[in-house]
Formats: C-alpha cells, sequence, structure tokens
C-alpha cells in the first residue's frame, strides 16, 4: 500500500468519528433537556435516563479525543487497540440507548411511553406544582425526540462496528511502510523509510542482521579487488617499440624496427627453432623467447 491508501485510510476514520460525534452529541443534548426538565419541575428521573445521559457523554468526549489522535498519531499500535477495545464497548452502550428508546418507534400517536410518562400523544406534561422555569413538552413532542435518539443510536452502533476494523487497517499500513519504505517491493511508493522500532519487552518481529546479502534484491554488486586482477608477465619482451633482447623493434623483438610486425626479409628460418615440435620456444641469435 502506499502513502495514498493511508490517506484514504484516514480521511475514511476521520469521517466515520465525525459521524459517531454528531450521534452522540444528539442523544446527549435531547436528554440532557430531558434531565433538566424533569429535574426543574421536581418530576421523577428514570435510572436509565441517566445512563443514557452517562453514556452519550462519554462517547462525546471519546470521539473528540479519537479525532484528535487520528490527526496527531494515526497507526500507533498501542493507542489503535486501546480504541477498538472502546469501539466494542460503544457498540453495547449505544444498543442500550437504542432499546430504551425502543418507544420512538411507533408513530407517536394514540398511548405512547417517554421519559416523562405514559399517557396519551396529545396530552401535555403536567407540572408537579414546582414552576419550573423550563418549558414542559406534550407527550408527542417527547416521543418524537426518543425516534431520533433511536435513530441516531443505530447509526452509532453500525459505525462503531466499522471503525476497528479501520484503525486495524491504519497499524497494518504504518507497519509495513516503517519495515519497507519506498523499494522495488512497493514499486517506490513514498514512505517512513527503515526507522528503528522500540521493541517493547523484546516482542514484535525482529529483523536478522546476519541474513545473506545475495537474496537482498538491493544489495549492490561486490567491486573487484587488486587480488582478483590477472599479473601481466614479461610485458617487456612485447611492448612496442621496446629496446630489449636483441633484434629490431617488432614484437618480441624480431625486425629491424621499421614495422611492428617486423619485415619479411627478417623472418626466422624455420631452422632456428630447437623445438618446433612443442612451439613455444625459439632462439635468434642467442636470445631465447618465449
Amino acid at each position: 500500500m502506499g502513502a495514498g491508501t493511508g490517506i484514504a485510510l484516514r480521511g475514511l476514520q476521520f469521517f466515520l468519528r465525525a459521524i459517531q460525534f454528531c450521534c452522540a452529541a444528539i442523544v446527549l443534548a435531547l436528554f440532557s433537556y430531558f434531565l433538566a426538565t424533569l429535574h426543574n419541575h421536581g418530576m421523577s428521573i428514570g435510572v436509565w435516563v441517566r445512563a443514557v445521559e452517562g453514556i452519550s457523554g462519554v462517547a462525546v468526549l471519546y470521539t473528540i479525543l479519537a479525532l484528535l489522535m487520528l490527526c496527531c498519531i494515526p497507526g500507533r499500535s498501542f493507542p489503535s487497540f486501546v480504541m477498538m477495545v472502546l469501539d466494542v464497548a460503544f457498540i453495547g452502550g449505544f444498543i442500550y440507548i437504542a432499546a430504551v428508546n425502543r418507544g420512538g418507534a411507533s408513530s407517536c400517536s394514540g398511548e405512547v411511553d417517554t421519559a416523562f410518562g405514559k399517557g396519551n400523544a396529545d396530552t401535555n406534561v403536567v407540572d408537579n406544582g414546582n414552576g419550573g422555569f423550563t418549558a414542559l413538552p406534550s407527550l408527542r413532542q417527547a416521543c418524537k425526540m426518543e425516534t431520533a435518539c433511536l435513530a441516531v443510536s443505530i447509526v452509532a452502533v453500525i459505525l462503531f462496528a466499522l471503525t476497528p476494523f479501520i484503525s486495524l487497517a491504519l497499524v497494518r499500513h504504518r507497519r509495513k511502510e516503517m519495515r519497507i519504505g519506498p523499494s522495488p517491493d512497493n514499486d517506490y511508493t513514498e514512505g517512513y523509510g527503515g526507522r528503528k522500532r522500540f521493541n517493547f519487552f523484546g516482542f514484535g518481529r525482529k529483523r536478522d542482521a546476519n541474513a545473506d546479502p545475495a537474496n537482498d534484491p538491493n544489495a549492490l554488486p561486490e567491486h573487484s579487488t587488486p587480488d582478483d586482477l590477472r599479473h601481466s608477465y614479461a610485458t617487456e619482451q612485447t611492448r612496442v617499440g621496446s629496446s630489449a633482447g636483441a633484434g629490431g623493434g617488432g614484437y618480441g623483438g624480431l625486425g629491424n624496427g621499421s614495422s611492428k610486425y617486423g619485415n619479411a626479409g627478417d623472418n626466422i628460418p624455420m631452422g632456428n627453432y630447437s623445438n618446433t615440435g612443442t612451439g613455444y620456444r625459439y632462439e635468434n641469435n642467442g636470445g631465447v623467447y618465449r
């Protein structure tokens, strides 16, 4: 995966987290109104109303923190693991919110069951005589608010089920780019390079320091050394224009020097070769050439 994949994963995760925040904020706002109204007018407050308020409030804080971490440290192993665990926990939390707001699944007509009690949808909520300053809704309005909470809770459950997989993909993407970086293995895509990672408690994948360089596709070929070169033997005997040895200036001292190959009249008779059968040795005016 290249750098474009990492950007796409972070963008998708940011989008999902933003929707989670909106869902949690809607539930928090509506149930904050329920709590304020019930308390202000001295009415009984159900335990489930307080529970929904707490779950939605924690979800708002969590999604804000998750968005900040996504911008600052995306793909870190430990924070991502913690967020995946919390995502699973919030799946259960929003399932509970949807369950307690099941009264909003109706058409909000006739008999309704709301946080303000049961009754006909056209009935206004009656004050207990405390004279609170917040306006009391009708049971129909309270039912519609619960319908909104039910809808966003279902959306939040789906999103919290998706974000752990995106977090896992981000962790794997970051590990791959740290391990490989730009190379032929990833078509020279952009990456973080081969930075060293702190191996906590010795766990995690380690590199083999003694790996065979012959299997490394990025290894350069070995350069030749002076010991690898063949030594030249008796170059002074074969140097053009050399004065060494008896004879002229041709190759091997043959000829009179007018031609590097010697003259035809200067050719050595075959009888002068002492061992013509074996070759590579002849005598010319007392000089032995090989």
